[in-house]
């Protein structure tokens, strides 16, 4: 592939690597390591805002990407936009939380995009090639390309990719970082009402975090063999407890921020305008008032059917009726855990604080 090549489909295929990488609707989708390259697929706003996530799941199929060079991509690149980050420990209303933050004229949201997983996918084979940090990077600066002037780009990686939150905030120094999670209960519940899909997925997230040295817990490797499903997540709760306290230390209050979902849920405007104070994005009251009572608060953000707050909490009962007793027996045991490790139930530095 020559530098000015672009590979692909027929699909509304721009003319040049110049005029996709100026047009926010060619989402920077994959990164392919062993080609240095980049794939673009043509994702309109509209289809942003109906997917769930960036994955190939939730996106139209058969997208045919365009493949373009790294270097290629990033010479044609536009000067990037603000960018700024939503970590999150799963099951926290951080999908929620993208979808209100997407507000023509104030800002984009990206919920999940596959490029940063590829990244740590690839950190985690230990794979060889171009210098991980210039690709990440570069990858930051294609993240960084909103649909309008003036918007700022909130960039919500999969849990999977909470591994690189030291390295995303120290690429891009001016960027902020809210770091949301459930309270432990409610997160229990929610890995319990999933069913083995959520027990199976919370043993999958467990081992990533292991992979990336992210749990200091003072456990064996033969420890979590012995463990239930529900500990299995009250450990990965508390690892991600850990890593948020060390990235407020790190970075400062000034720059990052905690929530939890109840926070969120309980005065949604009162945390979308402590959000944009951190970021330093003026919002007028038309504008906060759009996000928080618009659609994001009133459906869900997997299904899209109605669902308010009353649903939520309702939903969330159900789960904690049917595994009371193991919620509760797995949370003693977790609070036990924290306190020997020294880990804040409530994490510092909330964001209405």
């Amino acid at each position: 592939m020559t530098p000015a090549t672009l590979s692909g489909g027929p699909q509304g295929q721009p003319g040049s690597i110049a005029e996709a990488v100026r047009d926010a609707s060619w989402l920077a989708h994959r990164y392919d390591p062993g080609h240095d390259a980049v794939h673009f697929v043509p994702v309109p706003r509209a289809e942003h805002r109906r997917a769930t996530f960036l994955t190939d799941e939730y996106l139209p199929a058969g997208l045919a990407p365009l493949v373009v060079r790294r270097a290629d991509a990033i010479a044609a690149a536009p000067t990037a936009a603000p960018i700024h980050f939503l970590f999150h420990s799963a099951f926290c209303c951080s999908t929620l939380l993208a979808r209100a933050l997407d507000h023509p004229g104030w800002a984009m949201g990206l919920k999940e995009p596959v490029i940063l997983n590829d990244i740590i996918g690839w950190r985690r084979r230990g794979g060889k090639g171009p210098d991980m940090a210039e690709v990440l990077d570069d990858v930051l600066t294609l993240l960084a390309r909103p649909f309008e002037p003036g918007e700022a780009v909130f960039v919500k990686p999969s849990t999977a990719v909470t591994a690189l939150a030291p390295a995303l905030l120290t690429l891009r120094g001016d960027a902020c970082a809210v770091l949301l999670y459930a309270p432990l209960r409610t997160y229990l519940g929610s890995i319990a009402r999933k069913g083995l899909d959520g027990r199976l997925w919370v043993r999958t997230l467990l081992t990533g975090m292991l992979d990336d040295g992210l749990v200091n817990l003072g456990f064996g490797p033969r420890d979590y063999l012995g463990l239930t499903d529900l500990q299995v997540a009250a450990v990965g709760w508390l690892a991600h407890q850990q890593l948020f306290a060390r990235l407020v230390a790190q970075f400062g209050p000034a720059r990052v921020r905690t929530l939890d979902s109840a926070t969120l849920m309980a005065d949604p405007s009162a945390a979308l305008a402590s959000l944009a104070a951190l970021t330093q994005r003026a919002i007028d009251p038309v504008t906060l008032a759009a996000m928080a009572h618009g659609p994001a608060f009133t459906t869900h953000s997997k299904s899209g059917a109605a669902f308010d707050s009353r649903d939520r909490a309702a939903e969330l009962a159900r789960g904690d009726t049917l595994h009371a007793d193991e919620i509760e027996k797995v949370a003693i045991w977790a609070e036990a855990v924290a306190a020997a490790n020294a880990i804040a139930l409530i994490a510092p530095a909330g964001l209405l604080d």
